[in-house]
């Protein structure tokens, strides 16, 4: 299933997806699959990957996106075993921080450790920046 990606391009998570790499895997159905982290942020940090190759959440066909949203809800449901707190994050693109190229849901437990995601102050939204963006992502 995991495949549209360029020739001869190495994808760990369609190797994880057709069990030719290694993972601890937590859920599996159909079209999805959630492993560890083996770098993970804290204890019990998930990725949660559709089985069908994509590198962003838009190169995947609709259904696929809509099982990935259920199988990321089933996670989550899970990792409150471990704690009620936890972040989830999507990295799309290099600058945004995404390492793999295959779409990935991370679910990160958090147990009272620094948020990294506020590890520098955040200024407050201007009013025209605010109308500017609005006014970009509002059009069709």
């Amino acid at each position: 299933m995991a495949g549209a990606h360029a020739p001869g391009e190495k994808c760990v998570f369609c190797d994880i997806v057709a069990r030719r790499s290694p993972a601890w895997i937590v859920y599996e159905d159909e079209k999805t699959l959630a492993f560890l982290d083996i770098f993970p942020f804290t204890r019990g940090h998930l990725l949660v990957v559709p089985k069908r190759h994509g590198a962003r959440l838009t190169d995947i066909p609709f259904d696929d996106q809509m099982a990935l949203i259920r199988a990321l809800d089933e996670v989550c449901r899970r990792c409150e075993r471990l704690t009620p707190d936890y972040n989830v994050a999507l990295n799309a693109g290099a600058r945004a921080g995404q390492i793999v190229f295959h779409v990935h849901f991370h679910v990160i437990p958090r147990y009272g450790e620094a948020n990294p995601f506020r590890a520098s102050s955040r200024v407050p939204l201007a009013e025209s920046e605010a109308r500017a963006v609005v006014a970009e992502l509002s059009r069709p």
